[in-house]
């Protein structure tokens, strides 16, 4: 059975990765809250990713890092203070936790690396400049890394596009702005957060073992297609 170390799997999307492994993986959640399941195969350690030490693990197949924000400002309301807890949660917090944890990942036969952007770092999008400086910070580091980590460990990033989660809660608050966020996207849907772990239980995967240094665009086509 494959452990599985996930920071923030208590909510959203970290959440629906816990409970698509749960079943035939050792998972290891790292958050500040303990997830809403319980399960023999689920260890859950309360860590706060920026401010604790992480715990130590023996060994380890995968890292997923799912903690992120949605900071959503025009330019001249963001502070520098704004850039900065963006980056630090998005960016520092996984450099932290690859640091922390590349020694057990080493130990693994197929060990893999999976991160999160957003379809705005590819995007223009208004008011979504913090964030997408911050995630395409994160795409960097899946690219630089893939390398530097090759042919050992694989590192990919998932890029979703709306997600329907607490953290995108204002984005989805009335069914005027739900069936707008729908509209935009020429697949006429946005995602939920089963799709997106999915996804990332394929790229852990052995089925994935060709894949590296990529980013995946779960973007219900609004990245990709001019309609």
């Amino acid at each position: 059975m494959k452990a599985v170390i996930v920071i923030g799997g208590s909510k959203g999307i970290g959440n629906a990765i816990v409970s698509n492994l749960i079943s035939n993986h050792k998972v290891i959640n790292i958050s500040r809250t303990a997830p809403s399941q319980t399960h023999e195969n689920l260890i859950h350690i309360s860590a706060d990713v920026l401010n604790d030490e992480l715990p130590d693990i023996e060994a380890a197949d995968s890292l997923i890092y799912c903690p992120g924000s949605i900071n959503l400002k025009p330019i001249s309301g963001l502070s520098i203070d704004d850039f900065r807890e963006d980056y630090e949660i998005n960016v520092l917090g996984a450099v932290k936790a690859i640091q922390k944890y590349l020694p057990s990942l080493k130990k693994s036969e197929t060990p893999s690396i999976l991160l999160f952007s957003t379809v705005a770092a590819k995007l223009g999008m208004p008011f979504h400049a913090s964030i997408a400086a911050a995630k395409s910070g994160v795409e960097g580091l899946v690219k630089s890394l893939g390398a530097e980590l090759a042919p050992k460990i694989r590192v990919n990033a998932i890029a979703p596009t709306v997600t329907d989660t607490e953290l995108a809660s204002k984005l989805l608050r009335n069914e005027k702005m739900i069936d707008a966020i729908t509209e935009r996207h020429p697949l006429k849907k946005f995602l939920n957060p089963q799709e997106v772990a999915k996804m990332a239980l394929f790229l852990i995967s052995d089925n994935a073992a060709s894949l590296s240094g990529q980013i995946f665009e779960m973007d219900c086509g609004i990245v990709s297609f001019k309609i």
